[in-house]
């Protein structure tokens, strides 16, 4: 007596299948997980790099910020970095031969740091302007 093969899948068949299925599951969940980290970190650097931008613009603007002046404060939560504090710093960048009403160029630095979980961020920009002029007997 013939034995007739029925079409269809053995159990053993379905077992490997399920198998290959989950390894692959697993290793796409763990690809997913890594893409959202990234996307949260560099949506966090972005933030940080635009408030450092608006601090700097505020800073180069305004002419009444001397150098030699140092000064900081918390990041606002309205920009979403996790305990996010900021520091600036106008200082000379160039000091050439120049006499009563001549100009310098001044360096404006900008820092913001956060922290992600146990990891230290920190955005940094840095810009230039052109100081006010030096005045005869005045305070540098």
């Amino acid at each position: 007596m013939k034995r007739r093969r029925r079409g269809g899948f053995t159990l053993l068949e379905v077992l490997i299948a399920a198998t290959i299925m989950a390894i692959a599951i697993g290793t796409l969940l763990g690809s997913l997980q890594t893409s959202l980290a990234n996307a949260s970190r560099l949506g966090e650097r972005d933030r940080a790099t635009l408030e450092a931008k608006r601090l700097l613009d505020e800073i180069l603007v305004d002419q009444t910020i001397r150098p030699g002046a140092e000064m900081g404060g918390v990041v606002a939560p309205v920009v979403g970095l996790p305990a996010g504090a900021w520091r600036a710093q106008v200082s000379r960048f160039e000091t050439g031969p120049g006499g009563p009403g001549s100009r310098q160029l001044e360096r404006v630095a900008v820092e913001i740091t956060w922290r992600t979980g146990n990891t230290p961020r920190r955005a940094f920009l840095e810009g230039f302007r052109i100081g006010k002029p030096d005045t005869p007997g005045a305070a540098p």
